[in-house]
């Protein structure tokens, strides 16, 4: 089977629809509570390599289903946030996510640049996810 279109091709694309953020950018807007800034990388990626303060992680599989208020899995922080940022580790899989979302109807939707790879490489600042017990 060949492809009609590659991931290179696709992740352009929907960087022509989805905003696309410096980690400075992003960083930038932290601050501000309404922004909610998603990480979608995988939890063990997370538990290896840390997160953005203040991310919240939701699965790659799961963001559409967290994100639609008529779905039984929903998170209400996704109607609350006047921004959303997506991050996931060189910036494809968020460019994915934030055209999936833009596609469901949500606006202000942006994703970071390079992502985390770049976050570590231009700001530094990372926290460790804290340890299981019992």
């Amino acid at each position: 089977m060949k492809l009609k279109m590659g991931i290179k091709e696709l992740v352009a694309r929907a960087e022509q629809v989805v905003n696309c953020l410096t980690p400075a950018e992003v960083d930038g807007r932290l601050s501000d509570k309404a922004v909610l800034l998603v990480d979608v990388r995988d939890i063990r990626e997370l538990q290896r390599e840390g997160r953005i303060a203040g991310s919240v992680h939701v699965p790659r599989g799961m963001l559409e289903f967290w994100a639609d208020p008529e779905s039984p899995y929903y998170k209400d922080y996704f109607g609350t946030a006047s921004e959303i940022i997506i991050y996931c580790n060189k910036g494809w899989r968020s460019a994915l996510s934030g055209y999936a979302l833009k596609e469901m109807g949500l606006e202000n939707i942006s994703h970071m640049s390079g992502g985390f790879t770049r976050w570590v490489e231009d700001i530094g600042r990372i926290e460790k996810l804290p340890e299981k017990t019992g």
